[in-house]
């Protein structure tokens, strides 16, 4: 079922808006970025059309710009667009890139790393192959698949 209906997210004052999400990927975001516990106004705009994916998602995100760690989105999918919002107008648009290394996003699935037995030290990762997207544990080398 087609609706012709266009769904109207008003502006916001302070913020990110996250365009060019692969669809259906919104959900992940919110939960990597912690949005969950933050104090912020978020609109998800799940499967909407787009001329140059088919089908994406938009979040709009109202909090202060430094409460968003921008490596994580790269981390996600280093093709989502990123508008900063100041008094409700564009000031920036951010072109992401995969991080070097992530600290404490992802886990290592190795029982035998230290980090399985060290509770206290940092899941770091490393970006070894950046044509592969393959990141590894710091500890172990164990290769992380999502």
């Amino acid at each position: 079922m087609a609706f012709k209906n266009k769904l109207n997210v008003g502006r916001i004052a302070e913020g990110f808006v996250l365009d060019h999400i692969q669809a259906g990927r919104s959900m992940e975001i919110y939960k990597y970025l912690h949005l969950d516990r933050l104090d912020c106004v978020v609109a998800i705009i799940k499967n909407a059309t787009s001329h140059q994916m088919g089908k994406k998602d938009i979040m709009k995100i109202e909090c202060p710009i430094d409460f968003i760690d921008l490596d994580i989105l790269g981390f996600i999918d280093h093709n989502i667009t990123v508008n900063i919002i100041q008094n409700e107008e564009i000031v920036e648009k951010k072109c992401l890139h995969l991080p070097d290394t992530m600290t404490n996003v992802i886990k290592c699935k190795n029982p035998r790393c230290i980090t399985s037995i060290e509770q206290e030290l940092d899941q770091v990762f490393v970006l070894t192959d950046p044509k592969n997207k393959t990141y590894r544990c710091k500890y172990c080398a164990e290769k992380y698949d999502k």
